[in-house]
């Protein structure tokens, strides 16, 4: 049960961290969601099996990890889709999601029409820095 005090962006983690948990048997280490306009961007680390972790080593087995995780989301999204629906009030209209095996990463993107690129930084960027106008001036 969702504690009322939740915001959408944490019940919607909490939803899509379950949805992992219940497709996969292996819950992500964390979860974050990012919503601009009509675009909501969930963001699992850490999702993959040990299992998965393993045969993604080889790109072969890489390619299979991706595939795996494409046709499951493919195939079982429409329960975290009513989930997404009932905690914002907004009908989803498109989903996909992509997996980057090396590093563990799922990315599921609910979009309505609108080409989303999304670019996993090698590390985060602190909120301070994330808010100036622009990169600082090295001389």
């Amino acid at each position: 049960m969702d504690k009322p005090n939740r915001t959408m962006a944490q019940q919607i983690a909490v939803a899509a961290s379950a949805f992992g948990h219940q497709t996969t048997g292996h819950a992500p280490r964390s979860v974050t969601v990012v919503l601009n306009d009509d675009t909501l961007v969930i963001t699992m680390h850490g999702a993959p099996s040990p299992a998965e972790e393993a045969l993604a080593i080889s790109p072969t087995g890489a390619a299979q990890v991706q595939e795996f995780h494409r046709q499951l989301f493919a195939n079982s999204s429409a329960g975290l889709c009513k989930e997404i629906k009932r905690i914002t009030g907004v009908e989803v209209r498109e989903a996909t999601a992509e997996i980057e095996p090396t590093t563990g990463t799922v990315v599921k993107v609910f979009a309505t029409g609108t080409m989303v690129q999304v670019f996993l930084l090698a590390r985060g960027v602190p909120a301070d820095i994330w808010s100036r106008s622009g990169p600082e001036d090295p001389s």
